[in-house]
């Protein structure tokens, strides 16, 4: 498992023990012991004390901000227990994106955080000839044409890879692969907005974003400082307590209807840019990932235009 993996599964555990040692002075807290648990706590105990020390400052300065915004994480309404989970990476798949869960089974209600140590990406998806984007982004098949153009192409790599060759080894890797395949991917993406007017855009984000509203957490390490991102598009953050209101209210976002646009990066080969309505717009770079040649590419997706309403609030360590 890659290093940056690893630390961000540390950094869950982080979060979820900066919960339970704050507000279990005061109220019933248990914590699922499943083996994402059991993972996690590995991951985190193998950590030098210094970056441990580091991730529970992280952990603690997003706490500081979730307090503010979900008053029912200290005042559950009578002795209701809170019930912490960290979730399976194959919940992620079946668009939830969220990596801790805190739930009051008595009531019904529930926030989770999407957990991030030193990177912004909320996807990292594949294309190959054999994965069919469309199907398991948008719920909607890419067409023959789609498969007939990018077929030539891996299958280019699947022989480089039969002869065990390095990425490096591959002269003009970004023109001879990645700006072919991408051109193929816009033109796919173009075709089906295209068939599914108002579809595309919506299904797109919630694949991205998943199914659930979240808190979205980022520990920034070289500014000492975590950042917290409210993704409240279906209206259930941000509830009020018996008596207690937040002390900062969210407002609703909304999904999508319409591709403004969908073009490559400036100057790159290998980033595309889709531009969508309601201040949203998404940068998807493909890359190998591997040091030898696979018959697959890798996404890094990131949000690089949110709504100017999404709640977001950089927290400083102390």
């Amino acid at each position: 498992m890659p290093r940056q993996v690893q630390l961000g599964k540390a950094f869950e555990y982080a979060c979820l023990t900066a919960i339970y040692n704050r507000l279990s002075t005061n109220q019933t807290i248990t914590i699922e012991q499943n083996d994402a648990y059991n993972s996690t706590r590995e991951f985190y105990n193998t950590l030098q004390p210094i970056m441990q020390q580091k991730m529970i400052s992280a952990a603690n300065a997003a706490l500081n901000v979730l307090l503010r915004l979900e008053p029912l994480l200290e005042n559950p309404n009578g002795d209701i227990p809170l019930y912490l989970s960290i979730q399976e990476d194959a919940r992620g798949i079946a668009g939830d994106v969220r990596d801790i869960l805190m739930i009051r089974r008595g009531t019904g209600w529930e926030i989770g955080l999407s957990v991030k140590h030193n990177h912004m990406a909320v996807k990292h998806s594949r294309l190959s000839d054999v994965l069919d984007f469309g199907a398991s982004w948008l719920n909607i098949p890419c067409s023959t044409t789609y498969f007939e153009e990018i077929r030539p192409l891996f299958s280019q790599l699947r022989e480089l890879k039969g002869q065990g060759i390095k990425w490096n080894q591959v002269p003009n890797k970004g023109e001879s692969y990645y700006l072919p395949i991408l051109q193929s991917f816009i033109s796919e993406l173009r075709r089906l907005d295209a068939a599914n007017p108002g579809v595309v855009p919506a299904r797109l984000m919630s694949y991205l974003l998943g199914n659930y509203d979240f808190y979205k957490v980022i520990s920034i390490d070289n500014r000492r400082m975590t950042k917290i991102q409210a993704f409240s598009l279906y209206g259930t953050l941000n509830r009020p307590a018996a008596g207690v209101r937040p002390m900062i209210n969210l407002p609703n976002l909304h999904l999508p209807t319409r591709i403004f646009d969908i073009y490559f990066k400036q100057n790159s080969n290998n980033t595309v840019i889709i531009a969508l309505d309601q201040g949203w717009q998404i940068s998807l770079r493909i890359h190998s990932a591997s040091t030898y040649v696979e018959p697959s590419l890798k996404f890094d997706i990131q949000l690089i235009g949110i709504p100017q309403n999404l709640y977001s609030h950089e927290e400083a360590w102390v």
